[in-house]
């Protein structure tokens, strides 16, 4: 075992090598581009641009007291931040960097302007009551896979703090400053960076070599896995699950945010289908084929019916203990 994570390891070499560490690279802080948004309909920040955060202190994520929400991205135009707030009904948006352009062009998109809420009806007393309460609600659509495919499934089969703490270090570490005027946020690595990254490193930041595997495979047709942006939901998941360690539930997480697919309900998850099935049929014990069944008046809409019952705050009673953690860094 003596070695097995140091840089001498043969290991590391498959994983490519010595680390990228762009501790160089200076931050851009040049003029911001400018756009301003009237949406034609009610928005809540939080509630359209919440699914893009990966836990409270996410390098690529950020809300500021004055109601602004920052995003660090990676586009194909290269890296970019954006600022969006919400002032009297009319979006104020800057950019930053080369990706600035791209990201303010796709604004209404991100804002849910591709959404279309008028097409779900609800069916239950409790999603009637949870939609009435959430005006602002929308399904974002990013254009960007990679960006949500990797964290996904950082988050396949553990916690979710385990998770965030695993995209922080590895954003923070292998990724670089964001241009703009925020120095704490931070944009993930490119597919090369995310390619250069040894095998140390990944159980460092406590993810598995299932895991890491499955990241490897995916950055090296990550060109390929872009255009599923543009693809109709169901192929772009079928495009994503053609790599091996990619399926249904990490297809659907990715496609809900790059697509804004409002039928991708997640399956596989370990906490959904008992929400589901306690908020509309008090049955704490649901699982994915009760609870799709329950979601079927909803199709086409069942991903967004989905979170509504989430954000009503109905939730079984905890009997069992939180998945339990483990360091593998420790190992």
């Amino acid at each position: 075992m003596a070695g097995r994570f140091e840089p001498g390891a043969g290991r590391a070499r498959v994983r490519g090598g010595a680390p990228r560490v762009p501790a160089a690279v200076p931050r851009q802080v040049s003029a911001a581009r400018t756009r301003r948004w009237t949406p034609p309909y009610p928005l809540d920040l939080g509630l359209v641009l919440g699914p893009l955060r990966r836990g409270p202190a996410d390098p690529t994520f950020r809300t500021t007291p004055d109601g602004s929400v920052w995003r660090a991205s990676r586009t194909p135009e290269g890296p970019g931040t954006l600022r969006v707030a919400l002032r009297g009904g009319t979006v104020e948006a800057e950019a930053w960097g080369a990706g600035g352009e791209w990201l303010l062009d796709r604004l209404p998109d991100l804002l849910g302007a591709a959404d279309t809420p008028e097409d779900f009806t609800p069916r239950h007393r409790l999603v009637a009551a949870s939609q009435h309460r959430r005006p602002g609600l929308r399904l974002l659509r990013t254009g960007l896979v990679t960006e949500s495919l990797i964290p996904s499934i950082l988050e396949q089969k553990i916690t979710s703090d385990e998770a965030y703490r695993a995209w922080r270090r590895l954003v923070r570490r292998f990724g670089e400053p964001a241009p703009g005027p925020d120095e704490r946020l931070h944009v993930m690595p490119d597919p090369r960076g995310w390619a250069m990254i040894p095998s140390w490193e990944w159980h460092r930041a406590g993810v598995d070599d299932k895991r890491a595997a499955t990241i490897l495979r995916a950055v090296r047709v990550a060109r390929r896995l872009e255009e599923a942006a543009v693809m109709e939901p169901e192929q772009a998941r079928a495009r994503l699950e053609l790599i091996p360690g990619i399926g249904p539930w990490t297809s659907a997480e990715t496609v809900q945010r790059s697509n804004g697919a409002a039928d991708a309900v997640t399956v596989g998850d370990l906490h959904l289908p008992r929400i589901v099935g306690y908020a509309l049929a008090g049955d704490r014990n649901a699982d994915d084929a009760a609870m799709l069944e329950l979601l079927a008046p909803y199709e086409g809409q069942r991903h967004r019916a989905a979170r509504l019952i989430l954000l009503s705050g109905r939730v079984p009673p905890r009997r069992e203990p939180k998945m339990r953690r483990v360091d593998i860094a420790a190992w």
